[in-house]
């Protein structure tokens, strides 16, 4: 049993660490673009990560890629339209504006317009509602003294 602790004292810490990539660039502004890449690149498995920060084998492999297509010479645009071509769309943080992306582009201000339009409309009913209620709740002097008179009837009993 002590043997079997002293194996787990001794292994787990190894498990903190933890491959590093480690890219050797010509200059700075090489390592900028790669991390600038990277940044705006969405792993394909982890959906919510970019190639930077995912820890999954795919984004190890195209972290790869795209350090070999920096060190090629490759534009920018050129390694992006790669990567659209070989996994869609979706490895782009900011996605063109065409046809299949206007509503994820233009839909956040449709939904504001269409609450400004709720708000006005339930702002104007109230003020309605309010303005009826008001009209209703006066009385005539008739009715006033009719009032007046059951009131004070009530409180002679």
């Amino acid at each position: 049993m002590r043997y079997i602790v002293a194996l787990i004292v001794i292994f787990i810490p190894l498990s903190v660490f933890a491959a590093i990539d480690t890219f050797e660039f010509k200059d700075d502004a090489t390592r900028d673009r790669f991390n600038e890449l990277t940044f705006e690149l969405r792993c394909p498995k982890c959906q919510n990560q970019n190639l930077q920060d995912s820890n999954s084998p795919i984004a190890a492999d195209l972290r790869n890629e795209v350090y070999k297509m920096v060190q090629d010479g490759k534009g920018n645009n050129e390694i992006k339209d790669f990567l659209v071509a070989r996994y869609g769309e979706f490895v782009l943080y900011n996605p063109p504006v065409n046809e299949t992306t206007y509503i994820l582009w233009y839909g956040p201000f449709g939904l504001v317009v269409i609450g400004i339009i709720v708000l006005i409309a339930v702002s104007r009913k109230r003020k309605r509602s309010d303005q009826k209620d008001d009209s209703e709740t006066h009385l005539n002097n008739d009715e006033a003294e009719r009032l007046n008179d059951i009131l004070g009837k009530g409180e002679q009993k």
